[in-house]
């Protein structure tokens, strides 16, 4: 396997790639997933206007982190993609946006109240994902709230198209199992975690959301 600075270098450039048509599809998904903001409302109810949550992973449309700050709540968006920094801060000049690893974040013990990270572990390999899950807890202030999706499944590995664009990027899919165990060698108290069924416009894969507690 390659190693995972190899793996993340090729997930940037994937995501170079593909950060406008990502935008074109995307950018407006939340109006189209009643269980997403119904989710993502429960987790905001744990923060407060003086809180600070990291969007891990925002992707080049922001989208999920601006959902959050409309409501009130102070977001900052990291990607490993420089293109989707720089389109995220175009279309949401408002917000604070940094191009960052969420395998060795550049913020201080104790930055967050909380995290968000929609989609974003699934482009690593599952022995390293406790990385991440590591410096998610470092991060986060005590008590703080970790918040989890991917997509549901059992295999991982390299695939080659991406959004219909031939490029060479990781995919992991998780058990609810494999992520309530990270969640817990990580030292987080699980508060929630379900399924639910892909909408009719994604792809096939269940869902799993989940939020944790740092202990």
């Amino acid at each position: 396997m390659d190693s995972l600075e190899q793996i993340n270098s090729k997930t940037r450039q994937a995501y170079n790639l593909v950060a406008q048509k990502y935008h074109d599809l995307f950018h407006n998904e939340m109006n189209e997933k009643e269980y997403d903001r119904k989710f993502l409302d429960s987790f905001i109810s744990r923060f407060n206007k003086d809180s600070i949550i990291l969007d891990a992973g925002c992707g080049p449309s922001g989208h999920v982190g601006r959902y959050v700050f409309d409501k009130g709540i102070q977001v900052i968006g990291v990607d490993i993609s420089e293109k989707c920094v720089e389109m995220a801060r175009h279309h949401n000049p408002y917000m604070r946006f940094e191009v960052g690893d969420i395998t060795n974040l550049a913020f201080d013990d104790g930055s967050f109240e909380g995290i968000i990270s929609y989609y974003s572990i699934i482009d690593t390999p599952k022995k390293y994902v406790h990385k991440i899950f590591s410096q998610f807890h470092r991060v986060l202030k005590p008590n703080g709230y970790l918040l989890i999706a991917v997509k549901a499944g059992t295999t991982e590995g390299y695939i080659y198209d991406l959004l219909g664009e031939n490029v060479e990027i990781y995919m992991s899919l998780f058990s609810e199992e494999e992520i309530s165990s990270y969640f817990e060698k990580a030292r987080f108290l699980i508060e929630f975690i379900e399924k639910r069924n892909p909408y009719d416009f994604e792809i096939s894969n269940e869902r799993i959301f989940a939020i944790g507690k740092k202990l």
